[in-house]
């Protein structure tokens, strides 16, 4: 079964707002309540609460005096956040995320998320969500399929919008045969974003740098600002904006591009570089160009896109000398830098692209690798014995 995100924005009323307002904070309340009771119960007598536990105490808890606000949100809301939090030490323990922290009210995401009882009236734009019944929402596009679980966000430019899990009744399509002819490399840069092994190039839009002058002038001017003035909130709505503006252009760009490669009739299977974005971050000469690029949020669309359409895609080792090998006769150049855009083998005299030439042998490296297990009867084994 294949499962889609569909996200669309909502119109709420002001007093519909106010109980979406609610909604977020509580939800925010009960998470840091749940994650204090796990902190105390371990620290003073080593015991481990689990979900059901917690859920339990939250409904005693809903009956108390104080608290009986939290009877005014969907309960089932509530208890997501305890499943999220269980889910956040599950990710902790398998040292797949850090330890679970509180949630701020001015710094997290406000959102919270529904199981089921939503409803999506297409036809008058409508969608019915619990406790807010029904809401004016921009339904830009149908689906078919079940529901499964939505969640309701706020933006930081203060628009609402309601992501809603889909279970689609199709199977993911069988992987196509793997073929040489059929292998397209794809080496990730800064000054163009994209070079294949066939040559083409895909240059780098650059989202960040060119609204980057709007953006210097009004964190300026933000910060002069009183805090929790109207003015300081007037700026930062605008600043929000700005960056809202950069990551749609970016995920728009991002989502075309991993399309186009996946679509194209004559390849079979894509090869890339295991790239370890966070640590490249850490070279401050390029980490704001590294960020502008989002090679990680490629590689995920890429990843998925290439499921749903039976595509393979094959990672390399990041430490393979992709740049410095020849892709003709296999010799390494031990002492390329960064700054050689172009150089010429010493051994066979052959003068590269820097870029094309590392896509070329990550085309190599990719296929190679297929070969340790199942190599497929298509690949010519002797076509790739230069890269060593």
């Amino acid at each position: 079964m294949i499962q889609k995100a569909y996200k669309f924005e909502i119109l709420p009323t002001t007093e519909q707002k106010v109980l979406l307002e609610q909604h977020f904070g509580s939800v925010r309340f009960v998470y840091n309540w749940a994650l204090d009771l796990k902190k105390k119960a371990y620290e003073q007598d080593k015991k481990k609460l689990d979900c059901f536990y917690l859920v339990t105490a939250l409904t005693k808890l809903k009956q108390e005096e104080q608290y009986k606000w939290l009877n005014d949100v969907f309960s089932q809301s509530l208890q997501m956040a305890i499943r999220n939090l269980d889910n956040a030490f599950t990710a902790f323990f398998r040292k797949q995320n850090d330890f679970p922290k509180f949630k701020s009210k001015h710094k997290s995401k406000a959102s919270y998320q529904l199981p089921q009882k939503v409803r999506i009236d297409f036809e008058n734009s409508q969608v019915f969500i619990p406790k807010l019944k029904n809401v004016k929402a921009v339904l830009h596009r149908k689906f078919d399929g079940k529901m499964k679980t939505c969640t309701v966000s706020k933006s930081k430019t203060n628009r609402y919008f309601i992501s809603v899990l889909v279970e689609v009744n199709e199977d993911l399509p069988s992987k196509q045969v793997v073929a040489e002819n059929a292998t397209v490399g794809i080496d990730l840069g800064i000054k163009d974003f994209l070079i294949t092994s066939d040559g083409k190039k895909v240059s780098n839009p650059k989202f960040l740098r060119q609204s980057e002058q709007r953006k210097n002038v009004l964190q300026r001017r933000l910060s002069r600002t009183q805090k929790d003035s109207k003015a300081r909130e007037r700026l930062r709505i605008k600043l929000a904006t700005i960056h809202e503006k950069i990551a749609n252009q970016r995920k728009d760009f991002l989502h075309k591009l991993t399309y186009q490669l996946t679509h194209e009739n004559q390849v079979s299977t894509l090869v890339m570089e295991d790239l370890a974005v966070g640590n490249m971050l850490k070279n401050h000469c390029l980490s704001k160009s590294i960020s502008d690029v989002s090679w990680s949020m490629f590689r995920s669309f890429l990843s998925y896109k290439c499921e749903w359409y039976g595509k393979n895609l094959v990672f390399i080792g990041r430490f393979e000398p992709s740049s410095k090998t020849c892709s003709v006769c296999g010799c390494t150049k031990k002492d390329l830098t960064l700054k050689d855009r172009t150089w010429k083998c010493e051994n066979c005299g052959t003068e590269h692209d820097r870029d094309i030439n590392a896509a070329i042998n990550i085309k190599k490296f990719g296929l190679l690798k297929l070969g340790g297990k199942d190599f497929p009867s298509s690949i010519n084994k002797a076509s790739l014995s230069s890269v060593h």
